[in-house]
C-alpha cells in the first residue's frame, strides 16, 4: 500500500486503491474528478479546501467529515463522524482517532476533530490530522502512519519521532511541513531520529 500513497502538499494525501481516496485535499491544481472518497480531519483552510474538493469530486463522491464541522460544509453525499467510533464506508473499515493539541488552542479536544485509521487490503493506515502526542494516538496500531512534523500547530519532528518510535508502524510518511510551517530539512531530521526498523518515506520534496 505504501507505493499507492502520494502527497500533494501539507497534509493533502491521495491513496490510489481500487477506490481513489483523498485526505484533506489542498492546493490541487488539475481537475481530475476521480475521488471516490474524501476524508476531512478538520475545518482549517489547509485541510478543508473547497476549491480543491470541487476539482476532484464526482457526482457520487462521498465526503467524510467530523460532525462538529457539518454546518460549514455543503456536499451532496456527506457522512459525519465523531471521535472513537468505527464505521464501514464503501467497504473500508474506518476508526476515528481524536486529533487535538495539548497546550495550544488551535485544535482543542472539545472541537472533536479526528484522524482516521483505515484498513485497506489488510493494512492499517493511520492519517492523524493535526495533533500532538495524545493518549489516544499512542495506542494506535498500524502498518503505515502519516503524521505532522512541522511544529507550531502540531507535533514537531522530535515529538513526532517519539510517537512513531512508540507505536512502531512498519512505514511512516511525515506530513505538514515544508510549506506553511516547518522546513524540508525537518523531514530528514525526523527520519534520522527513528528506530532503524521503521521505514520512512519522504514524499514532500
Amino acid at each position: 500500500m505504501k507505493n499507492k500513497i502520494s502527497i500533494n502538499t501539507q497534509s493533502s494525501i491521495r491513496i490510489n486503491d481500487q477506490k481513489i481516496i483523498y485526505f484533506d485535499p489542498f492546493k490541487i491544481e488539475k481537475e481530475s474528478h476521480d475521488a471516490d472518497l474524501i476524508f476531512i480531519t478538520h475545518d482549517h483552510y489547509d485541510h478543508l479546501d473547497m476549491d480543491s474538493i470541487n476539482k476532484i469530486k464526482k457526482d457520487d463522491t462521498i465526503m467524510v467529515i467530523p460532525d462538529s464541522i457539518k454546518d460549514k460544509v455543503n456536499f451532496k453525499n456527506l457522512i459525519t463522524v465523531s471521535p472513537n467510533n468505527t464505521y464501514n464506508i464503501l467497504g473500508y473499515q474506518v476508526l476515528t482517532i481524536p486529533s487535538y493539541n495539548l497546550n495550544k488552542n488551535f485544535h482543542k479536544k472539545e472541537f472533536n476533530y479526528v484522524g482516521y485509521l483505515i484498513t485497506i487490503n489488510n493494512e492499517k493506515i493511520y492519517i492523524s490530522g493535526d495533533t500532538d502526542i495524545t493518549k489516544e494516538n499512542q495506542e494506535v496500531k498500524c502498518d503505515i502512519a502519516l503524521v505532522p512534523i512541522g511544529g507550531t500547530y502540531t507535533m514537531d519532528y522530535l515529538e513526532a519521532s517519539n510517537l512513531i518510535n512508540k507505536i512502531k508502524p512498519k512505514t511512516v510518511i511525515p506530513t505538514h511541513y515544508g510549506s506553511i510551517v516547518g522546513t524540508l530539512d525537518d523531514g530528514l531530521k525526523f527520519k534520522n531520529l527513528l528506530d532503524k526498523e521503521i521505514e520512512c518515506l519522504l514524499l514532500i520534496k
